[in-house]
């Protein structure tokens, strides 16, 4: 009997993958071909984004006010680095805490601050935060 179910859940899971990397038409087609383009976003300036992180603007409080200099030196353990980060995940990030699509942890302190970011101080600020050195490490580094 389990030797059955074993082969039913292989079948599915192969049946699944081949799903999944098929064409899949015009609308696969048209993701692969914005892939490259960061949460189709305008340029990002990194003078702009390095003086919007500083210094904050309008509703917007200073990025350094909670992730430190450069993004690097958080000022308490519940905020991430985000200096030397993909500028993609930042942009993404950025863009959820928006619209209100991300949350947990510091969901809605991050959430009330991108509520008042264009789509261009986004863009820059990914372009200043992904080009600083990071002091970001994996798993393999911290052993």
């Amino acid at each position: 009997m389990i030797k059955i179910a074993m082969t039913g859940l292989a079948v599915a899971c192969a049946l699944t993958l081949s799903a999944c990397g098929s064409d899949g038409g015009a609308e696969h087609a048209a993701a692969r071909d914005n892939a490259t383009v960061p949460a189709r976003l305008p340029a990002g300036n990194v003078d702009a984004g390095r003086a919007l992180a500083a210094k904050g603007s309008g509703s917007v409080a200073a990025c350094v006010s909670c992730h430190g200099a450069e993004g690097n030196k958080p000022l308490a353990d519940m905020y991430p680095k985000i200096g030397g980060q993909y500028a993609d995940y930042l942009a993404h990030s950025l863009q959820a805490y928006r619209a209100g699509t991300r949350s947990g942890g510091t969901g809605a302190v991050m959430a009330a601050q991108a509520k008042g970011l264009s789509d261009q101080q986004i863009a820059d600020l990914a372009a200043y935060f992904s080009g600083v050195p990071t002091q970001l490490r994996d798993l393999q580094e911290a052993n």
